[in-house]
């Protein structure tokens, strides 16, 4: 297991460095910035929707974070003399912090029960920033094998721990690749949230999970019939390993989206054996590395990976899975959510999955001379 060193910031918020290997570094430098001591009190808010049933968190306080700074002011990069960084020491191979600006928490707890118009509560959880590497150009895809096992231990650890704390419902790991999907950072970075409530499009997914789940007696799950499905039918799969299958869904809604899903039902990187987070390792550096070869320039991508809901009615149902999404569906064009996807959910592909599958499958794996 990746050796993890837990420290604190200069404000009382958590620092854990992931050391690549089995061997753990010495981590002893201290935040030495004068930040005011972080408060639970200065957590957000949330309202209920009672129109869609959803919860929205509001949060105002975060309009001063940082916002796409030169590289010499990077947040994530190791500190130095000039630059002092959320990251203390002077190297590192991955770390994980509390976000200084979350949209969730520091407060966690349960959200009010049976809401309904009117219904506000503190916008509780956890938002955590993962730094993949100490370099401040670069992207996943350019990470080795074995940085990209470390990340994927460190998704783990993340997930076990967020998931025990109190209210918590759903833990999702993210990364936002691109300014054109609203980058803040340049730094390659992901992020964790921590929910204390079920998101919609989660809630969705969980529920159809559950019916089928009960449709087949507790025999069956969704997304293990579909992995079958796809394999079976090969039109749109991309790649297909001991553990894991990659494939363009039925009914993608994305010019370009793929999906990663273990054959084995787990719920959360958690309960990955080791053997099938080497073979994630490899797996999803290659998909990566395909968006990245299709044109001239790096891609755009959100790499959302979906854990079962920590329900007990729901979570029995569902599989941990990868959704991997562009909205790039030219060289020189982008895909705009506007007014049948954005007011609707009504999406419209300007391409079929299949024809999206055999392009994926054409692409080399292989980084290109120069490319980060």
């Amino acid at each position: 297991m990746t050796p993890a060193t837990s420290t604190l910031l200069a404000d009382g918020r958590e620092l854990i460095y992931f050391d690549d290997g089995d061997t753990a570094k010495a981590h002893t430098a201290t935040d030495t910035r004068p930040l005011d001591a972080r408060s639970e009190d200065n957590t957000g808010e949330l309202r209920f929707d009672a129109l869609t049933g959803d919860w929205v968190a509001i949060a105002a306080h975060r309009q001063t974070r940082t916002y796409l700074p030169p590289a010499d002011q990077c947040p994530l990069c190791p500190t130095t003399g000039a630059n002092l960084s959320e990251i203390p020491d002077s190297a590192y191979d991955v770390a994980v912090f509390e976000n200084r600006f979350p949209s969730l928490g520091p407060a966690v707890g349960a959200i009010p029960e049976n809401p309904v118009w009117g219904t506000q509560g503190r916008a509780f959880g956890r938002c955590e920033v993962v730094a993949f590497t100490p370099e401040h150009t670069g992207s996943f895809a350019g990470l080795s094998t074995e940085r990209a096992r470390t990340v994927i231990d460190a998704w783990a650890h993340r997930t076990e721990a967020l998931s025990a704390l109190p209210g918590v419902k759903q833990v999702f790991p993210f990364e936002n690749r691109g300014q054109d999907i609203g980058v803040t950072l340049h730094h390659p970075h992901g992020q964790i949230y921590a929910y204390s409530y079920v998101p919609p499009r989660s809630q969705v997914m969980a529920t159809a999970a559950r019916k089928f789940y009960d449709d087949h007696n507790g025999t069956a799950t969704l997304l293990g019939d579909i992995v079958a499905k796809e394999s079976e039918s090969g039109e749109r799969m991309i790649a297909q390993g001991e553990h894991f299958s990659a494939y363009v869904p039925f009914a993608a809604h994305m010019p370009l989206e793929i999906h990663l899903t273990p054959h084995r039902h787990v719920p959360d990187f958690a309960a990955l054996t080791g053997d099938e987070r080497d073979e994630l390792a490899v797996m999803y550096l290659d998909l990566l590395r395909k968006l990245d070869n299709i044109y001239d320039t790096p891609t755009p991508y959100i790499a959302a990976w979906h854990q079962a809901p920590l329900d007990s009615l729901l979570r029995p149902a569902g599989r941990f899975h990868l959704e991997l999404t562009s909205p790039r569906r030219a060289a020189d064009k982008l895909k705009f959510l506007a007014g049948s996807e954005a007011a609707m959910g009504a999406f419209i592909n300007d391409t079929t999955p299949e024809q999206t599958a055999a392009m994926l499958r054409s692409v080399s794996t292989t980084m290109k001379a120069g490319q980060a």
